[in-house]
């Protein structure tokens, strides 16, 4: 897009792997300024044919950006990137937004909130699910959390790679709506598995139970993902450490809240995480 109509807010990204870079990719397609810094100068140099400009620091990065978009893996990311001497907070001006994509401790969140606010930068939680894929068409699910006024100012650029964007709340809801998400589907996970293995037990073809539960009741994200993989737990197993983060926040969180454990999910996402960590059988 150029012109009059081209979109006006700059937009830095830090986070490139597997997921980031498809959501980064269709920011610069919508034609927004977009900023990029990577540790791995590989992770840019995918970026060369389009108008994105690269930092040589996170805090360069924060310079060039009105909103800037976090899509590291853990929470230590998170606060390294935006806090360290170099970081993104250093650079940023006052009024900017951050939004961090991460799937992390809403106390993450609240405590990166908090140094922001001294600078007069606004956070908003915005954790996404679907994969690279539904970012590049569109449809990412983003869980927003945050003032309305700031959500209200990013959704321009989340619309860019998110259908639906979900706002859950203030500050830290997005996270705690993600990490609900990603518990159902772990648990999920455990009884497709054990569905597919009673199939095998009673003799019916597994590929055809997998077309009644698409369209049956008994159907699940879970036991779709794994009839697409052909049945290969390989995805499942390389993402085990994020399960098993995911998992042990949402937990976390349920505890300090003094909420009920879920404790049929609990049992059932324990079940998963074992059945996931075993080698696969030949």
């Amino acid at each position: 897009m150029t012109g009059a109509n081209a979109p006006t807010t700059r937009v830095g990204f830090v986070g490139l792997g597997s997921q980031g870079a498809p959501m980064a990719r269709r920011i610069a397609e919508e034609g927004f300024p977009l900023t990029l810094w990577a540790r791995r100068r590989t992770s840019t140099d995918a970026f060369a044919d389009t108008a994105a400009t690269v930092a040589g620091t996170p805090a360069d990065l924060g310079a060039a950006s009105d909103l800037v978009c976090l899509c590291v893996v853990a929470d230590a990311d998170v606060e390294d990137v935006l806090l360290r001497p170099d970081g993104v907070l250093t650079g940023m001006a006052p009024g900017g937004v951050v939004a961090i994509h991460s799937t992390v401790h809403p106390d993450t969140c609240r405590r990166v909130a908090d140094e922001a606010a001294e600078r007069d930068i606004a956070v908003v939680d915005a954790p996404v699910s679907g994969g690279g894929g539904a970012a590049a068409q569109r449809r990412l699910l983003l869980m927003a959390g945050g003032r309305e006024t700031d959500v209200a100012r990013c959704r321009p650029v989340f619309d860019a790679f998110a259908d639906p964007v979900i706002h859950l709340g203030p500050l830290g809801s997005g996270q705690l709506a993600k990490l609900l998400n990603n518990f159902v589907f772990t648990a999920q996970v455990g009884l497709a598995l054990d569905t597919y293995a009673l199939a095998d037990g009673l003799g019916i073809d597994r590929t055809a139970v997998a077309q009644v539960l698409a369209h049956g009741t008994g159907g699940s994200r879970a036991a779709a993902i794994l009839a697409a993989s052909g049945f290969n737990t390989e995805g499942l197993r390389q993402a085990l450490p994020l399960l098993h983060k995911d998992v042990g926040l949402l937990l976390d969180v349920a505890d300090t809240a003094r909420a009920a454990r879920p404790h049929a999910l609990a049992d059932l996402t324990t079940h998963t995480l074992a059945m996931l960590a075993r080698r696969p059988a030949p």
